[in-house]
């Protein structure tokens, strides 16, 4: 049957009930028997007492961030997820935690311990997974290649005001056609006089659409190697358009950039990037801190379903009176445990000068494999409102997918390691390289 324009005004009137615009209840209204992540659970995730492994310097560190995001973060954070759109009022409230910058020292950095940096990316992710994210590539990507990297001047003129959040950076390695296999990229600079004209395209950068400077990785045409390029937003033939439909990390405001025929001046040349090995070392780090990221995302979700278990009753009885849920419970404790420990080291070899590429690749696969586990388990035990993003454990199913994902997939993170304990290369098919893995 074919209806006219008329025909269906008349349907849909007809067809809606009178209460059908009406807003949704409040959850507490409509599912009053438990508490929603709006009011975020107490934490009771330290099951072996990590803290203590911790120095006063990082437990303070800890608490700070984690009052913060309780309080005021954990109240909003659902709303802004569901529109994915970007809470820009939270920032002066994450700024004011002194956590940007990390590790670096000086210009207004607060020099934390690896640690420290990592618990605070940890204690962020446990209530919401896209501010660590948002921070992470602020602060461990875009400040630490500047701080690695740059010269005097622009540590200077660019890594105070970031310390503070009174700008925003973002980091584009990542392109349409070069993803695990960044190396290739193909963005270029060409060297004229007074600067560099930059053209090609980025995918998937993280913060990108509002940031005020971006850290731009492009091949030079004379040398063939990869170096680093800071450009200013709105700068002349640049555009950043917003990633829509995303399922995960929906907060974050993922980007594709143009360049076309971008001017950067001589002095936003980043003297310290020369080749891939140089955008490695700010990875390395980096690669530390998101390992961080899916523990502190387990954390949320068991201290979300421990208290759940203890307020939601069936059959006359609390959930975690039931052998199964508690099974589940002491499997996802358990990961939270091990992954804690893993992290932990990844940091004190870092400390020590001992951490390598394949030490911080399987921190990072395995940890976000775990991870994966733990917050299926936590999907299962919320039932219905598991499926919610209004108790969590949902939006840190989804979260944690792209967190899989970015700074090298779990495969590609194997292959890392496995390269370390083999001594022998398999990133490419037998076929299509140019010599013997043998």
């Amino acid at each position: 049957m074919t209806l006219h324009s008329n025909d269906k005004d008349d349907f849909n009137k007809t067809a809606k009930s009178s209460y059908f615009h009406l807003p949704p209840l409040d959850v507490s209204i409509a599912f009053p028997q438990a508490t929603p992540a709006s009011t975020f659970p107490p934490c009771t995730s330290d099951y072996f007492q990590f803290d203590d492994l911790l120095s006063p310097e990082e437990q303070a560190v800890r608490l700070k961030v984690r009052e913060c995001m309780e309080n005021e973060v954990a109240p909003i954070m659902t709303k802004y997820w569901e529109k994915a759109e970007f809470p820009f009022e939270v920032v002066p409230k994450l700024g004011a935690l002194s956590v940007a910058g990390g590790t670096i020292k000086g210009f207004g950095c607060p020099g934390l311990s690896i640690t420290g940096s990592a618990i605070s990316i940890a204690e962020i992710a446990r209530v919401d997974a896209s501010c660590s994210t948002f921070i992470l590539v602020h602060s461990s990507l875009a400040m630490l290649t500047i701080a690695l990297c740059g010269s005097e001047e622009q540590k200077q003129k660019y890594l105070p005001s970031l310390a503070r959040f009174k700008t925003i950076a973002c980091w584009a390695l990542t392109e349409p056609d070069y993803g695990s296999d960044a190396s290739a990229l193909k963005t270029t600079a060409t060297k004229v006089m007074g600067g560099w004209i930059l053209e090609g395209q980025k995918r998937w950068i993280g913060n990108s659409t509002f940031a005020d400077v971006l850290v731009i990785f492009a091949r030079n045409t004379s040398t063939n190697q990869i170096n680093g390029y800071i450009v200013k937003k709105d700068a002349p033939g640049l555009t950043v358009t917003k990633i829509e439909n995303k399922i995960g990390l929906r907060i974050v405001q993922n980007g594709d950039i143009l360049l076309k025929k971008v001017f950067v001046p001589d002095e936003d040349r980043i003297p310290g990037v020369n080749s891939f090995q140089d955008t490695n070392k700010v990875l390395a780090v980096s690669r530390v801190m998101v390992a961080w990221q899916p523990i502190g995302i387990s954390m949320g979700v068991y201290d979300m379903c421990h208290r759940y278990l203890k307020e939601r009753k069936q059959f006359g009885a609390p959930l975690a009176a039931f052998q199964i849920n508690q099974q589940k419970l002491v499997q996802m404790l358990g990961n939270v445990q091990a992954m804690f420990l893993v992290g932990w080291r990844l940091c004190k070899l870092y400390e020590k000068g001992k951490m390598t590429p394949g030490h911080a690749s399987l921190g990072k696969s395995w940890i976000t494999l775990k991870a994966r586990e733990t917050v299926s388990l936590g999907r299962e035990l919320l039932g219905g409102n598991g499926i919610l993003a209004d108790f969590l454990v949902a939006k840190a199913f989804c979260d944690l997918e792209p967190i899989y994902t970015y700074e090298g997939t779990y495969d590609i993170n194997t292959l890392v390691t496995g390269r370390e304990v083999t001594g022998l290369a398999s990133f490419k098919p037998a076929a299509l390289s140019k010599r013997s893995r043998l």
